[in-house]
């Protein structure tokens, strides 16, 4: 058949031609908010040691429960020591006073325990969030905080025999359990240390947990008194952290690096997204892990309870009363700053944008709201909860820092090495990539939590 065109096929033409390439991209890349917004110290030793004052440490206030077979809620007996007057109490008493705990169904609304009732029984929430509220100065109805799961009620109280100071109504269906006061006396009975730790406790003889050793002072004196005499007391064991890491071994073959590297390096386009990837495992690293995690590293006393569930600007300025002292960044998943956007609109107060990063946030009372999806949600990101993290920044304000070595053989990236490990008998060549880092919170009011967030609540504005 004869070709009846008068020009060069476009098909044809291409053959000749030479395509303009990209770079590898990779979908998984984000902007690592917190890694750009961590104020990072160079490590010297592999080894950063935080010094404090002396603080009277407790626990997490918080009582841990299980499940047995049977579906049952239980108390873990070990945990009973999260009440002052119980930490040196022997196991088999904790493990009886955790046999005495029964188990209660509340619904939303329901009152738990009214103000002036006989506190003849200590709660503790499995599962749900409940608020106590009292009457205010003026007779009108003021709260005090909204609680969830794993805190208890009114341990004070309860030990005294004393009138409920508040009420505590349900927020949410729940299950707790209970104890009843008797449980308690019949134990002290049988044990003098328990009695006296009680006696002590009920008398106000103890330690705020969180509270740092007192250092004495005089002022406002006249004439010639005696000034006393002080000293600031240290911690015996202070926390170190050490160095943790991402490794990985990246393999190129020789055949790929020698005929096809142009006009892009093969070698260093695998290392370059092998290294966002062990950035990306950084950031979730610095957020989630059991240790040294930022969220697993929230002091008891720094956590606060999402009242309606939907993150709202109330929530909000409840952590700013937490972190009022410089406050740096919120941090949140994409999906809870776009249901706390959503919670603005409804109640007709947008949040302020600002520019940080090169991208426009969200603020709220001048602090941006960093969007990671490293952050986890419990129970499935469509019906489960999630929390948003406040922190102060820097070591200077005593604050939240990022941890690196200050230097790295074969470093590619501050705190990064790539290493060639040689080339084995097939012509692979490997590079072993490392990344090190920590974080470290130096003082326990430097970052806050709101808990118990939910992000699937949306509202009809027509």
């Amino acid at each position: 058949m004869v070709n009846d065109r008068m020009s060069l096929s476009p098909d044809a033409a291409r053959q000749l031609a030479t395509a303009t390439k990209t770079t590898p991209q990779m979908r998984g890349i984000t902007p690592r908010y917190l890694l750009r917004a961590l104020p990072w110290v160079d490590v010297e030793s592999g080894v950063y040691r935080v010094n404090r004052r002396r603080t009277f440490v407790l626990g997490d206030d918080r009582i841990t429960t299980y499940a047995d077979n049977d579906g049952t809620h239980r108390i873990v007996p070990g945990d009973l020591r999260e009440m002052p007057y119980l930490r040196d109490a022997d196991e088999a008493l904790l493990t009886e006073l955790a046999g005495a705990f029964t188990e209660v169904s509340f619904e939303t609304g329901q009152v738990l325990v009214q103000s002036g009732d006989p506190a003849d029984r200590l709660w503790v929430i499995v599962r749900g969030r409940a608020e106590k509220r009292m009457t205010g100065r003026y007779g009108e109805e003021a709260l005090i905080e909204v609680i969830g799961d794993g805190q208890f009620f009114d341990l004070g109280s309860w030990t005294r025999s004393e009138p409920m100071p508040y009420r505590v109504q349900a927020l949410t269906p729940g299950v707790a359990l209970v104890a009843e006061r008797g449980a308690l006396a019949a134990l002290a009975d049988r044990d003098a240390g328990v009695r006296a730790a009680m006696d002590d406790y009920a008398a106000g003889n103890h330690m705020v947990p969180g509270a740092e050793a007192p250092v004495e002072l005089a002022s406002g004196h006249v004439g010639e008194p005696d000034l006393p005499g002080t000293f600031v007391d240290y911690e015996d064991a202070p926390r170190e952290y050490h160095m943790t890491l991402a490794q990985t071994v990246l393999r190129v073959h020789t055949r790929v690096a020698d005929l096809y590297n142009g006009p892009i390096d093969q070698t260093r386009a695998q290392s370059n997204l092998t290294v966002q990837a062990l950035r990306e495992r950084q950031e979730a690293a610095l957020l989630n892990h059991p240790e040294f995690g930022l969220f697993n590293n929230v002091p008891a006393g720094q956590r606060v309870q999402a009242r309606t569930g939907s993150p709202t600007p109330d929530d909000l300025d409840e952590l700013l009363a937490k972190v009022w002292k410089q406050p740096g960044y919120f941090l949140a998943h994409p999906r809870t700053i776009a249901a706390f956007g959503r919670e603005c609109t409804r109640r007709g107060v947008p949040p302020v944008v600002d520019s940080r990063f090169g991208s426009p946030l969200l603020t709220w009372r001048g602090v941006p709201l960093l969007p990671s999806d490293k952050v986890r949600f419990n129970g499935g990101v469509g019906s489960g909860t999630t929390e948003i993290l406040l922190m102060r920044m820097g070591e200077a304000e005593q604050g939240v820092v990022g941890l690196r070595p200050s230097s790295v053989q074969d470093e590619i990236e501050p705190g990064l090495a790539m290493r060639n490990m040689g080339t084995d008998q097939k012509g692979i060549t490997s590079y072993l990539m490392t990344a090190y880092f920590n974080t470290a919170v130096l003082v326990e009011d430097a970052i806050a939590v709101l808990q118990n967030v939910e992000v699937s609540n949306y509202h009809d504005y027509s």
